[in-house]
């Protein structure tokens, strides 16, 4: 991109997610610091002036000076002004939405608590997805002027020390934390009565200001927020670039209505450019597109998303969550900007001395649970009925690694690698319990709508199966009629070869069924041993006459005081071959 160097006043922009519990003043502490910031930096540039505050759906930005700390980090000013983009994240599905969509490019994090309720269930929820997304937060106390004139410092102090205990165990241990009043009187208050501590908290923002690492490689993603039209000019669609660049003559998908568009102009700061790359805000016009068709969304480079019906993911329990994670539930799912419903598996590996082929015989030691493990179809895994946690009343270690497989009720677009939180949305938004569930990451998609029939079976998840029946008599020294192994309706067909192991220790092997009643005949290939035939004839002569072949006189046998020989069948089944095949090592 050959553009002049003066014709992009070098703004950096930084990112700021604003979070909150519903009610605790985020929007208007956006529209705050968006007025003082555009009364006291914009009167100083002519430019900024006439600009005015761009305030559209949950974004306002204010630019203020450049901090010198930003300056000397290159020793020279690599940019002209600082512009705070405030990312207001309003409701709570979209909250989760909001965030996780736009986690690649959130630089701090703005947690505003009301200071009179102090923290509630979505400010611990907003924590969490900080956590997950965020490198840095800032921790506003709002609504201070709630608080008695007279006990005001004492209660921000108490209120403060709270906070920081619920931060220690978190990557926000010591973050700052300043009290402020967006808006003096409340929502419904004429606008003549000043904000409280908004100039000492866009300071404060200043000082926590960084150089983002931003990276115009690969492909384009966009999260669309804005869309309108421009008579003469085309389609507008405004939002902020989470990953690759874009320039001028670009053709870009819009893979939720699956078409290509051209660019014909970029807008950044209200400036043509001729291009922009990750974390920037832009204008980028098309022609030819029906603005209504698409409030928001993303556009990216053309092929470069998939439209998933299922998914593998690595997965991890959110340690807040109450509830167990079951197999075959249903939860909220949240990848890339979408939310939609999906039945979950979880799975995991062999456990110890359970596996089956050489390459596995050591199952790894159980590593935390990282979002990256890799995950491969050329292993065997283990079918889990829920989610495996590392804490148990005999050890308290790190959770296992374990996987989950996502079947959506409706098809998702998404990159892959993108972060997925799974979480329970239609629990009661007033109970205190955290309703984000699981988190992970997305590893493997499956695009083919029969993805049931074409690419489960390649995912060798299997449960072990154990059955139990007793040896009824022995026919000659190698061969045993087997009974209560199956019911009188199984095809033995199925079980003809699988081995066997007796409880007096041989291992045979089953040959076919024996009569109608579901008997069965195991060939010993190494012979019985004496001590067992000796056991074996003591238990039938005690059972006397009646038993012919298969004869229904010895069905309702007596228990005899000996201890009956048993006959242990263990196989395993996988959960997704078609064909229900029975497998032993």
């Amino acid at each position: 991109m050959s553009e002049p160097s003066d014709s992009r006043t070098k703004t950096l922009n930084f990112n700021i997610g604003v979070l909150g519990h519903v009610d605790s003043g985020k929007t208007s502490l956006a529209r705050a610091l968006s007025s003082t910031a555009s009364t006291a930096a914009f009167d100083k540039n002519p430019q900024s002036r006439e600009r005015g505050i761009t305030l559209d759906l949950g974004f306002s930005s204010f630019t203020v000076d450049l901090p010198d700390h930003l300056r000397d980090s290159e020793g020279q000013k690599q940019y002209d002004s600082l512009q705070f983009t405030l990312v207001d994240c309003p409701g709570h599905a979209s909250l989760i939405r909001t965030i996780i969509g736009g986690a690649q490019i959130i630089d701090l994090m703005m947690l505003v608590v009301d200071v009179v309720k102090g923290v509630q269930t979505q400010t611990a929820e907003c924590l969490l997805i900080g956590e997950l997304t965020c490198p840095r937060m800032v921790v506003v106390l709002n609504k201070i002027d709630l608080l008695p004139p007279n006990k005001r410092q004492g209660a921000i102090e108490k209120m403060t020390k709270r906070l920081h205990k619920t931060l220690e165990n978190t990557r926000f241990k010591e973050c700052p934390v300043i009290a402020v009043a967006a808006k003096p009187g409340g929502p419904e208050a004429p606008d003549t009565e000043e904000p409280h501590g908004v100039p000492e908290l866009i300071e404060l923002l200043k000082k926590q200001t960084y150089l983002p690492q931003r990276d115009p490689g690969g492909d384009l993603l966009m999260a669309v927020d804005h869309c309108f039209s421009i008579r003469g000019q085309g389609t507008v669609m405004t939002g902020t670039i989470l990953q690759g660049s874009l320039a001028i003559n670009d053709t870009v998908e819009i893979p939720a209505l699956k078409v290509t568009k051209k660019i014909k102009s970029v807008q950044m700061f209200r400036k043509p450019v001729s291009g922009a790359m990750q974390g920037d805000r832009v204008g980028v016009c098309v022609t030819q597109f029906d603005p209504k068709l698409l409030e928001r969304g993303v556009v990216c480079t053309p092929g470069s998303l998939r439209t998933l019906y299922a998914a593998v993911i690595s997965v991890r329990k959110i340690g807040y969550f109450k509830g167990s994670l079951a197999t075959r539930a249903k939860f909220h799912i949240t990848v890339g900007h979408e939310t939609v419903m999906a039945k979950v598996t979880f799975f995991g590996l062999p456990p110890a001395g359970a596996s089956e082929s050489p390459s596995d015989t050591k199952p790894p030691p159980p590593q935390p649970c990282s979002l990256e493990t890799p995950f491969t179809f050329d292993r065997e895994y283990f079918y889990q009925d829920e989610y495996m946690s590392g804490q148990s009343e005999a050890s308290s270690g790190p959770d296992p690694d374990q996987w989950a497989l996502l079947e959506f009720e409706r098809p998702v677009t998404c990159p892959l690698l993108c972060l997925v939180i799974g979480s329970k949305l239609d629990t009661d938004i007033h109970a205190n319990a955290c309703r984000l569930a699981f988190q992970g990451r997305l590893l493997q998609g499956f695009e083919d709508k029969s993805y049931a029939e074409t690419s489960l079976p390649r995912l060798r998840i299997y449960k072990t199966k154990h059955k139990e029946g007793q040896v009824e008599r022995v026919t000659d020294d190698y061969t045993v009629i087997g009974r209560n192994l199956f019911k009188k309706e199984t095809n033995l067909q199925l079980f003809v070869g699988l081995k066997v192991v007796l409880s007096t220790g041989e291992t045979g092997v089953i040959e076919g069924g024996f009569g109608q009643s579901g008997k069965f005949k195991i060939r010993v290939q190494e012979g019985l041993c004496p001590e067992t035939k000796q056991l074996l004839s003591s238990t039938t002569k005690k059972k006397g006459k009646g038993g012919g072949k298969g004869g229904p006189a010895n069905e309702e046998e007596p228990k005899t005081d000996s201890q009956p020989v048993s006959i242990n069948l263990h196989f395993k089944r996988y959960v997704f071959d078609p064909h229900k095949k029975m497998v032993q090592s």
